[in-house]
């Protein structure tokens, strides 16, 4: 089959028309859940505060994308190993500035009066270098020859985001490199293995920290504790029930009245389902498989390897980001904090995603067609 390598002469709209489409969504659910707490931040001088932040990061987060839109992507196949130093630099930020991010470790970065999350930077640097990586001309004649540095190196990077008592984030990364890897046509058998070595880390990390403990104990056991460890999630799904089918009503949110833990961050969900009920909050849903299907489509039709792996892992941090945010609210796995793409109140968050997106719509210029 004859493929044409011609560059197109432009990106893929209608997932650009997707991504813009969240964003919007999400400005408006988050000046509606974030109304109240606003004026308790700001002593009643305005309903807007959490709003006019994300607008402010999604100014920065649009330049982001529009530059790196503009870049080739092979520029970032040619500076891998500095995609190496950038990765293990941000990571290790945490450690030497410390910001105030809230939860339940080290997790921000305070520069210039203003907090920023390294980690979220650091999946898209990761991604750049593991693509190069695995592309390379020595591991492409045998991928599996790349088995055992892959897991020295996810080791690393585990290390890194446990220090930082990161759970949910290191979840996200170990699904990106496991989805890179495998796209990159590695053994099932050294995938599995990989999966179950990355399973025991994670039960490690949940085993010696008491409060990941108890979330686990919370998520099988959620009738007790309610007003302690399982309190976060029963507020969420009291949220989700009272939506029913087609919701309480714009702005009509209960549990946004600070009973439910970070409404506008990581739980925004379950007041999204509570104002606009079952049938409107699952288009939410909806559009996220549709992203799915145009970045992996992307990937598929991508004219060399490096640029298939880059597409496989920006979609796959979008897509498995959504579903574990997701499914933690639903109670389908235990709670953890990461924020819901494109929607949940989040700078860094928001203008890592677009940027990502931007690398995924240059490469999107030059697919086979």
């Amino acid at each position: 089959m004859n493929y044409s390598y011609k560059k197109r002469q432009t990106a893929d709209y209608v997932l650009m028309i997707l991504i813009f489409a969240l964003i919007a969504f999400g400005l408006v659910m988050i000046y509606s859940v974030s109304k109240y707490l606003s004026l308790q931040v700001t002593n009643q001088a305005s309903d807007k505060y959490f709003l006019v932040n994300q607008l402010v990061s999604l100014t920065i987060g649009i330049v982001f994308w529009i530059v790196f839109q503009a870049i080739d992507y092979r520029f970032w196949h040619k500076n891998t190993t500095t995609m190496l130093v950038i990765t293990l630099a941000l990571l290790s930020l945490v450690f030497v500035f410390h910001g105030e991010g809230g939860g339940t470790g080290n997790r921000w970065v305070n520069l210039f009066g203003r907090g920023f999350q390294p980690s979220e930077l650091a999946k898209l640097s990761m991604i750049f270098y593991l693509a190069g990586w695995l592309s390379s001309k020595k591991y492409q004649e045998d991928i599996n020859k790349s088995f055992v540095p892959f897991l020295a190196f996810v080791g690393g990077i585990s290390l890194l985001m446990l220090l930082q008592k990161d759970l949910g984030t290191l979840s996200v990364i170990l699904m990106i490199a496991a989805s890179i890897f495998f796209a990159a046509g590695v053994k099932l058998s050294n995938l599995a293995i990989g999966g179950g070595l990355g399973a025991f880390l994670v039960w490690m990390a949940i085993k010696f920290e008491p409060y990941r403990m108890k979330r686990l104990t919370a998520f099988f056991n959620p009738g007790d504790a309610t007003l302690s460890v399982s309190y976060h999630i029963r507020n969420a799904l009291i949220a989700i029930g009272s939506g029913g089918l087609w919701g309480l009503g714009f702005g009509q949110s209960k549990q946004k009245y600070l009973y439910l833990p970070e409404a506008h961050t990581d739980s925004i969900f379950p007041i999204i389902a509570e104002e606009l009920g079952f049938f409107r909050s699952s288009a939410v849903i909806l559009v996220y498989a549709l992203i799915a299907y145009r970045g992996y489509s992307i990937a598929r039709r991508a004219p060399d390897t490096f640029a298939k792996l880059v597409a496989v892992g920006v979609t796959t941090w979008i897509i498995w980001q959504a579903f574990v945010n997701l499914a933690a609210m639903l109670a389908l796995l235990p709670l953890t904090g990461v924020p819901l793409p494109f929607i949940s109140y989040g700078g860094t968050s928001l203008i890592a995603f677009l940027a990502a997106v931007g690398v995924l719509l240059n490469i999107s210029k030059h697919v086979k067609e």
